[in-house]
């Protein structure tokens, strides 16, 4: 399989991600499927089934700014980062992101985090940072424990995580398909478009969250 990025892309990744880069980061392998995967339910948990249906359809990984209408804005679908997995799934669900995080920012800019520099919000990107999506996440009542065991972690689940090497951040939605050992796959965007792999204990998790109620605001 394909390496993943150098550290030079790793680098523009962590701006769209909000995160610093070491300055030692080494490439790695993308995680690798095992022949023991089980497979997908006839009828999958509709948060799976939509990050799984943007697989061949998200085919790049494209951190650039992009200026977007509002509500429902989005890049074009051949591309984006890995929020965006989440914020084209939690939409058909009827959660747009990219609202209620600019509606949340507007109403207590200090509670998210000050990375960026920025002294307002935008609604161009702050959605599509991973800082900002966990915060809200757990703002909305979604966090859950942090956990060793694959059967706490559900299909529809989003993880955060800190990737080993780099710092970078990255999130992703847990699968209803699982390895032989009872792992669940995740679904995400590194560097490779949408994709479903071996990935939620292959780095350190920092966030579990569980959507409540589809639609709910703070």
């Amino acid at each position: 399989m394909r390496p993943w990025p150098s550290a030079l892309v790793l680098m523009v990744i962590a701006v769209l991600a909000g995160c610093r880069p070491q300055t030692d980061d080494t490439q790695t392998s993308p995680p690798s499927q095992a022949a023991t995967e089980s497979t997908p339910a006839a009828t999958s948990p509709p948060l799976v089934a939509a990050a799984r249906a943007q697989i061949g359809v998200t085919t790049r990984y494209d951190p650039a700014y992009f200026s977007l209408s509002y509500p429902g804005g989005d890049p074009p679908a051949d591309r984006g980062v890995c929020t965006d997995v989440v914020i084209r799934a939690l939409r058909t669900q009827g959660v747009d992101l990219q609202q209620r995080i600019n509606d949340d920012m507007r109403a207590d800019f200090a509670a998210y985090p000050r990375l960026w520099g920025l002294s307002r919000p935008d609604r161009n990107i702050d959605h599509r940072r991973v800082p900002n999506q966990m915060r809200w996440f757990q703002r909305q009542g979604w966090q859950l424990p942090i956990s060793a065991l694959a059967n706490d972690y559900a299909a529809g689940d989003i993880v955060a995580w800190r990737l080993n090497g780099s710092g970078l951040l990255h999130v992703g939605i847990v699968s209803d398909r699982r390895l032989g050992d009872g792992t669940p796959l995740v679904l995400h965007n590194i560097a490779q478009g949408t994709q479903e792999q071996d990935l939620l204990f292959r780095h350190t998790i920092i966030g579990h969250y569980r959507m409540q109620q589809a639609g709910s605001a703070r």
